[in-house]
């Protein structure tokens, strides 16, 4: 009852609380999984069944390689590769340089001309 319970999940993948009632306490088969993944008894049923099939020759030991490639979304690309900026963008403020902005330019010349004041 317990590993068709746990089977059910793996294949519906349903939460553990919404397990059907006739597997039993969903709690009962949750800790029992817990614990089978833990000290490997899983690994060790699964070496057991292929051993057998594989003795009856039940199990085709070939691979098969598919060439297909799938499109992945455009957003899908990977992560940024500048680290973000420092500070966060102010709202509704103009990103880019303002090289060429002629206001900016004599706002740096001007500035240029206090600082030489002020060190004289």
């Amino acid at each position: 009852m317990v590993i068709n319970g746990v089977l059910y999940r793996a294949r519906t993948g349903v939460p553990w609380r919404d397990l059907p009632e006739r597997f039993g306490p969903w709690l009962t088969v949750y800790k029992r999984h817990r614990r089978w993944s833990a000290d490997g008894t899983w690994e060790h049923l699964l070496a057991k069944v292929q051993a057998a099939q594989d003795a009856e020759g039940g199990i085709d030991w070939e691979v098969s390689v598919d060439s297909t490639t799938a499109r992945a979304h455009q957003h899908a690309a990977g992560a940024r590769k500048a680290p973000p900026p420092a500070f966060p963008a102010v709202k509704g403020a103009r990103g880019g340089t303002k090289r060429g902005d002629p206001v900016w330019e004599s706002l740096s010349v001007r500035l240029a001309e206090v600082v030489q004041q002020v060190n004289v």
